[in-house]
């Protein structure tokens, strides 16, 4: 498949001629995550067949983004994880990511699919680092089959899918709770009140959490 290029010597131009191409992107969302083996990424890009996930994860890795690895035992299959070059446009994602919360969200349509396993990055995307001056503290998600948590540590945040080792307090909804929160129409803090989540765990930590990851209110582009 012959990789389209604007010609320019630009280097937004030149990231562009690497990343534009439809799916890879999303591709680089989800092995901002750690390694994901192909039928991972399968089942979380529903929609990108089998024959172009194939050709994106080869045109990544012919890039320099992503590579071939071996999982750990016990698991010990092929799996794909990002280079360091990969790794740096981390904060680009989570940069549109960002955007996307304030000025592309609003109701879910019909045709979207939506995985909890995405939150693990829509965590960082609304965390408040100043809320979080001094704090040390870990916080896990359970939603349905999906487990995940966050590190907290001095103003910086580290989202992981898997449970916590020691999670100091311990939230579980649905993925309908996680939906209205994407599309701003609820709050964790509105679900904690009338019981669509619940929090066990320090009491403290857990009346923080409004302050700790705060979702931008969305905005008309017109």
């Amino acid at each position: 498949m012959e990789q389209r290029s604007y010609n320019q010597f630009c280097a937004t131009a030149r990231t562009l001629d690497i990343v534009g191409e439809r799916w890879t992107l999303l591709l680089i969302r989800e092995l901002l995550t750690g390694p994901k083996r192909f039928g991972d990424l399968q089942k979380s890009l529903r929609g990108l067949g089998t024959g172009l996930l194939s050709a994106r994860l080869k045109q990544l890795e012919r890039d320099g983004l992503a590579r071939k690895i071996t999982l750990p035992a016990p698991a010990r299959t092929p799996a794909y994880a990002l280079t360091e070059a990969g790794e740096e446009l981390g904060p680009a994602v989570m940069a549109l990511a960002g955007w996307g919360m304030k000025w592309a969200m609003g109701e879910r349509r019909e045709s979207e699919t939506f995985n909890p396993g995405w939150s693990v990055l829509g965590l960082r995307a609304c965390f408040v680092p100043e809320a979080s001056a001094g704090l040390r503290a870990t916080y896990e998600f359970r939603v349905g089959d999906e487990i995940f948590h966050a590190d907290i540590d001095d103003g910086t945040v580290e989202t992981l899918h898997g449970p916590a080792q020691h999670p100091d307090v311990v939230i579980e909804t649905t993925e309908d709770v996680l939906v209205d929160m994407a599309a701003g129409t609820a709050g964790l803090g509105e679900a904690l009140k009338n019981g669509a989540a619940t929090a066990e765990g320090d009491t403290e930590l857990i009346k923080q959490l409004g302050n700790l990851f705060v979702w931008p209110a969305t905005k008309e582009r017109h």
